[in-house]
């Protein structure tokens, strides 16, 4: 029988929990996964049932649909249609409006994340052509892909946590299109409203921030250059290299000997054979530079340097739970396994005292490539990142694209019309894939997130424990006591509130999976339908709008937007009171209490 010291010692884990969360210095999965285990040996959770959440059917059903997402992305059928759409000539209102309803659309029924990455380089082209600044666009972008995922159950994974978690409540999970009355709706006056007005909130700075091609030929790289045999720099002084850096408008900011940087800018050291030359300024002048000054890559074996036919610069943005995020190309041996060059890192601007190799990447960071042409589209996947040029169709698959969407689609309709159950129909579309060569064997397991599959296995016993330990029904009532008096419409508005602010600081699987069950016990308090708290939750924990770490895909504009942490709040404030507005409503209309 659960005891008043499970209830104690469950809320000081989660609070503990929550804490590392918001710290953010361990990946939210170790975290987890540490908490499940001081959950067992607690003896909060029966052996039992430790591992239980990794067979939930959330669990699989957001590994299956991360696999499928893949497919889609690869067969380029939508990429196709998406760059079709994208016409420079355009009014900045007229394309985010277009853009916007695209990436809302797709993500509906793939990882909004993919839909992102599918849009972003025909954005930033578009944007490029339209002599527009990228900041105007690119927020907008990955609000709308965030609202699109309200719409279907596979949308987004608090919608997969919130049906499953029904089930165990009332018997019957929400089906594929129950959240589509409120999500569309909630969607369409999002998207109305990220296109005529708030693309205009972007801090003016921003929007002024130069144009489009700040991305490709951006300032504050910085760079590393080494001194080969034969160099034309050896025996010159720093200063003397300034002057020959300063026609290709690139900066030397210093020098690297034996492994250790040379004080200060070191204007008047002599240049040596094995020396490193810490340069900063755009991809173009850097590979115009290191040519002219007879240098190469840093750490590069290479001897045809930066114009050598075979070789090809590439620029990535760093999405969250990336392979290279919080490591350094050193830890990654990336020119060792690779045969690819971390030649520059962008950061918003800021310069690095740390060796470029050496540096440890962060989300949001944008990184120079160096490599073989032939091999940059899979070192790219291989390290998680996303390229910020459009490529064309990754995977050539052009007469397998419409089969991709055929076979999805079709998976879609059984399962909507119940003659399929989800996580089948989609463990089907995958298998079809995987025999069409859609998605490649070699890629079937790189496409699930790792971290999010461990997140949710470890919470959803913690969520279970504090569940049947009474902790959620205290929580519910005290919320139903602090708002004693007030209707029940504006409990389910406090309610969604508070999940909306959580969902900004915490990941929204996280948010979903503890308030989800708190819901349903203040509707238990309150005598009201618990479908109505249910689909606030997961309206609420989808809104993640005033932060870049919210959600991953505000992460992954905030470099190539040049976005600051401040800047988010300015458009995402009022769309989510925007949300609040029109999806009480709804929910109340749709799922009366």
């Amino acid at each position: 029988m659960p005891t008043n010291a499970d209830q104690l010692f469950l809320f000081a884990l989660l609070i503990a929990l929550f804490a590392m969360l918001l710290w953010g210095r361990v990946r939210y999965d170790v975290v987890a996964i540490a908490a499940l285990v001081v959950a067992y040996a607690g003896g909060v959770i029966p052996k039992e049932q430790v591992f239980a959440g990794f067979g939930h059917p959330a669990t699989v059903i957001i590994a299956l649909v991360l696999i499928v997402s893949r497919g889609l992305y690869l067969s380029g059928a939508i990429e196709v249609l998406a760059r079709r759409l994208a016409v420079a000539s355009r009014g900045p209102s007229a394309h985010v409006g277009i853009m916007a309803g695209v990436a809302a659309t797709l993500s509906a029924v793939m990882n909004n994340v993919a839909a992102l990455a599918l849009l972003m380089p025909i954005d930033l082209q578009a944007a490029r052509k339209a002599k527009r600044s990228p900041s105007v666009t690119l927020m907008p972008l990955s609000f709308a892909s965030i609202l699109g995922g309200m719409v279907t159950l596979i949308g987004t994974p608090p919608n997969v946590v919130i049906a499953t978690f029904r089930e165990q409540v009332l018997g019957e999970p929400y089906r594929m299109f129950d959240f589509a009355p409120v999500g569309l709706v909630v969607a369409t006056v999002g998207v109305t409203y990220v296109a005529l007005v708030g693309w205009r909130l972007v801090p003016s700075q921003r929007r002024a921030h130069d144009s489009a091609s700040e991305l490709e030929d951006l300032h504050g790289y910085v760079a590393e250059g080494g001194v080969p045999e034969g160099s034309r720099a050896i025996g010159q002084k720093v200063r003397e290299l300034q002057t020959a850096a300063d026609k290709d408008d690139v900066n030397v900011l210093g020098l690297v000997r034996r492994g250790r940087r040379v004080p200060g800018a070191a204007r008047n050291e002599t240049i040596r054979k094995g020396d490193v030359i810490v340069l900063e300024g755009k991809p173009q002048g850097i590979e115009q530079f290191l040519g002219t000054a007879g240098l190469e890559p840093a750490g590069s074996s290479k001897r045809d340097g930066v114009a050598g036919d075979t070789l090809e610069l590439i620029e990535v943005v760093v999405p969250q739970d990336a392979r290279i995020e919080g490591r350094s190309a050193l830890d990654l041996r990336l020119l060792y396994r690779q045969e690819v060059t971390l030649l520059g890192v962008s950061r918003r601007g800021r310069r690095f005292r740390d060796r470029v190799r050496k540096l440890k990447i962060e989300a949001g960071d944008i990184l120079l490539l160096l490599g073989p042409a032939s091999r940059l589209a899979a070192v790219v996947d291989w390290l998680g990142c996303l390229s910020l040029a459009d490529r064309g169709i990754r995977v050539i698959q052009r007469r397998k694209a419409w089969a991709a969407v055929l076979v999805f689609a079709a998976a879609i309709v059984a399962a909507g019309l119940d003659l399929l159950y989800l996580p089948v129909a989609l463990a089907a579309v995958v298998v079809i894939y995987v025999l069409l060569r859609i998605v490649p064997l070699s890629r079937l397991y790189q496409s699930v997130e790792w971290p999010v599959i461990v997140l949710l296995g470890s919470l959803i016993p913690i969520g279970a424990a504090l569940e049947t330990s009474g902790g959620t029904a205290l929580i519910a009532q005290t919320i139903v006591n602090a708002a004693r008096g007030l209707p029940a419409p504006a409990v389910l508005a406090i309610l969604m509130l508070v999940t909306m602010t959580l969902s900004d600081i915490l990941n929204n699987v996280a948010t979903a999976l503890i308030a989800a069950p708190i819901g349903v016990d203040v509707a238990h308090h309150l005598g009201a339908n618990p479908d109505s708290f249910l689909m606030a939750v997961a309206v609420a924990a989808s809104c993640a709008f005033l932060t870049p770490i919210g959600h991953k895909n505000n992460t992954i504009v905030m470099g190539p937007g040049g976005y600051r942490f401040g800047d988010y709040w300015r458009m995402g404030l009022p769309l989510e009171i925007l949300v609040v507005v029109v999806g009480l409503p709804m929910i109340l209309l749709v799922w009366p209490l």
